[in-house]
């Protein structure tokens, strides 16, 4: 089992940034790829990025590319999402998840982190 534990949501005005951070506890860290995920009311949950075991940047949703950044210190047990140039469109609620290597679904995740960016 992991837990995840995401911090660093809030309210910030567009062109503002956030940090958003992940913890893991539980299992080997560096045994998951992990993602960032986001809800919006009304909407499906989209992939925002992902990141393997060792660092290398998976993906990033075309919405985000440019703006943000995932990155991971296995040391810390920690997944940073870096929120740049926010928009209100990025109003959600932003989940970390956890996979294991040799999966293509997400098995784990947290509870989810508001974050509310203001026009």
């Amino acid at each position: 089992q992991v837990q995840l534990v995401e911090s660093g949501g809030g309210l910030v005005q567009a062109g503002g940034s956030l940090r958003l951070s992940c913890t893991a506890s539980g299992r080997a860290f560096s045994n998951y790829a992990m993602g960032w995920f986001r809800q919006a009311p009304g909407t499906e949950r989209e992939g925002v990025a992902s990141i393997s075991w060792n660092g290398g940047v998976l993906y990033y949703a075309d919405s985000v590319k440019g703006r943000f950044t995932i990155s991971r210190d296995n040391a810390k047990n920690t997944v940073y999402l870096q929120m740049n140039s926010l928009k209100p469109e990025d109003t959600a609620v932003y989940y970390c998840a956890a996979r294991t290597t040799t999966r293509t679904t997400y098995d784990y995740w947290g509870q989810g982190t508001q974050v509310t960016v203001s026009s």
